[in-house]
């Protein structure tokens, strides 16, 4: 017989989550009465072993064969906290960690629960939102680009429908200079299509002046690209967004800058009064030099994209503090809030100054993280990480989901690793920003879902540019984007459409899932299907801000409740090859359906649907 304590469950562990200062928190643990147990405890510490509080647990019941132990704590102060428990037996004591599946415990882990600020809160408008993401280059252009200002060199595709340009230079160089000139006009144009989607926050990639057309190596922050449009061209994007209950957030790019750029001005373009040119510029103190000016510290290598010293005074008051700074610049603008690139790489006390300065401008803007990993116990750079327990992020991008979606559909899980890891996330996150984490199939910087879900291929970039699904993996493609996007749209937090996805694009990295819109090819089944998940959340409280429980996930099925007040929804995809008979219900969608009637539904294999309890 084994030891239980599943802090997932609440037979074992309550409040479900992280907790608040001074909220109590109740354990129990379910112990063979054959292990004669005299004392139990449970020592807690913060993350690095200091303050390590012992908690004692009494004998509170007997159940068959177990005794149960109890025991209530609470935290004083916010921050991570470990904890294990300590059993003694007659002549002997033992230490117990998380070990085993079946009862949630991991060999040799230690259990984890979070302290959060009192005052933590997070926009009510992005829990349950509906994002949709573009890459500005290539989702519509409309009229002529302004290119009196554009940084050169750069080339301009004639055909929206050519491919992206793949190709190094001679020298081994790649620029990502090839634009086709989408820009504000052409998002502002498609709004009631985006709208159609059910989409309630628009993100749009860098719009800043850059010399690439991702624009991630920022020239001029406060200016946008000639080639989008004019400020006022992106407010005016902002207030027909509004007028369609769509809120907007920009890419926040803080931890490096262009060389080719006012502040650094490598190639002279900004009249020589940047880092690079002279020691007595105004921003020679944001960069780090070695042996100025050739050498400096850059993003990952990319002497293009030389890194900022975040905490450099003169920096924090140009991006943060500063009356128009850059953050009050864009929010004068129109933008409600901010999704801040490799956030692993901005120090705490940058992120806190942020956060606090984000509030005071736009008390309900949303501050949103890219974090690939669980942003509740991240080290980065050897840093632990703060963004909940200080409370200085809103939301992160839900990578673990992706993974997690693209292993079951992959059949590398048979939904266990998937039920885990959702339920390890909204155990690990404060329960609001589990709801508007941006749960994405796809981004910028991913393999577009659909060529994610049937092809493995990492090969070079030319051999990338002539590979494409053959025609029988395209449609095995589709039918499981119909079932990863359905989950994905199922679960808490805020799905995230990559724009094109629901058009049917494929491609690999960087730059093949960067191509332009299919305007009039698009995939209709995919299109309507879109459409009809983003009715949905809308339409049922219970998929936006309801609770999650899992009652089935192994063998290729999944089942959990969406429970809100006045709600309980049951969603149930099968992946396996058999039918699966389910109790009744009101059916509110459904896809491969073998039979319907009052008293029950079966689900093809590859079925799914929605079912609402009376």
């Amino acid at each position: 017989m084994r030891i239980l304590f599943d802090s997932k469950k609440s037979e074992f562990k309550t409040p479900f989550g992280t907790l608040l200062p001074g909220e109590e928190c109740t354990l129990h643990i379910h112990i063979p009465a054959t292990v004669r147990s005299q004392k139990v405890e449970c020592l807690i510490s913060l993350f690095d072993g200091s303050n390590p509080m012992s908690v004692p647990l009494t004998l509170h019941a007997q159940e068959g064969a177990y005794e149960i132990f109890r025991g209530s704590f609470s935290l004083t102060e916010p921050g991570l906290y470990y904890y294990y428990f300590r059993i003694h037996t007659p002549g002997n004591s033992f230490r117990l960690f998380k070990y085993g599946n079946d009862t949630n415990m991991e060999d040799g882990d230690l259990w984890q629960v979070s302290c959060i600020p009192a005052d933590f809160t997070v926009p009510q408008w992005a829990q349950g939102a509906v994002i949709y993401q573009i890459f500005p280059d290539r989702f519509c252009k409309s009229g002529d680009c302004d290119l009196r200002d554009k940084l050169t060199p750069y080339t301009i595709h004639e055909n929206w429908d050519e491919e992206v340009q793949w190709q190094p230079t001679p020298d081994g160089q790649v620029l990502n200079n090839d634009f086709f000139g989408g820009n504000f006009r052409g998002i502002t144009e498609k709004l009631d299509y985006i709208a159609s989607l059910g989409t309630t926050i628009l993100y749009l990639n860098p719009i800043s002046k850059s010399f690439s057309s991702h624009r991630y190596d920022t020239a001029d922050y406060k200016t946008p690209d000639p080639m989008l449009g004019t400020l006022e061209d992106f407010s005016q994007l902002c207030r027909e967004a509004h007028k369609r209950g769509i809120r907007v957030i920009l890419d926040g790019v803080y931890s490096h800058t262009g060389s080719n750029s006012l502040y650094f001005d490598k190639q002279r373009t900004f009249g020589g009064n940047g880092a690079y040119c002279t020691r007595t510029s105004p921003y020679y103190t944001w960069y780090q030099f070695q042996n100025w000016p050739d050498h400096y510290n850059s993003w990952w290598g990319f002497d293009t994209l030389p890194t900022a010293n975040k905490l450099d005074p003169s920096f924090i008051d140009y991006i943060i503090t500063g009356e128009n700074s850059v953050i009050a610049h864009w929010l004068n603008a129109g933008c409600d809030g901010f999704r801040l690139d490799v956030a692993d790489e901005l120090p705490n006390e940058f992120l806190s100054l942020l956060k606090k300065r984000l509030r005071q401008l736009r008390p309900d803007a949303l501050l949103m993280g890219e974090v690939w990993e669980d942003a509740s116990n991240k080290i980065a750079y050897g840093v632990r990480r703060r963004y909940f327990v200080d409370g200085q992020l809103d939301s992160v991008m839900n990578y673990p989901f992706r993974s997690a979606i693209l292993a079951y559909l992959r059949d590398c899980d048979d939904g266990r690793r998937l039920a885990d890891t959702v339920m390890t996330i909204a155990e690990n996150y404060p329960s609001q920003v589990l709801l508007c984490n941006m749960n994405l199939l796809s981004t910028h910087d991913s393999v577009r879902i659909l060529t994610a879900l049937v092809d493995g291929f990492e090969g070079s970039r030319e051999q990338q540019a002539h590979r494409h699904l053959s025609p029988q993996q395209y449609s095995a493609a589709v039918e499981k984007l119909l079932m990863a996007s359905f989950i994905q749209y199922t679960l808490p937090g805020a799905p995230s459409l990559y724009y094109a996805d629901e058009a049917g694009m494929e491609g690999h990295k960087d730059p093949f899932n960067r191509r332009t819109y299919p305007w009039g090819r698009e995939n209709q089944t995919l299109l309507t299907h879109f459409r009809a998940l983003g009715k949905l959340r809308a339409e049922h409280p219970a998929l936006r801000l309801g609770d999650i429980r899992f009652f089935q996930s192994q063998d290729g099925k999944l089942g959990f409740t969406r429970q809100y007040p006045g709600q309980t929804l049951r969603v149930c995809v099968n992946r396996s090859l058999a039918p699966w008979e389910l109790p009744g219900g009101k059916l509110l969608f459904g896809h491969n359906l073998l039979s319907v009637a009052e008293d029950g539904v079966t689900l093809d294999a590859g079925g799914m649907c929605i079912l609402e309890e009376a």
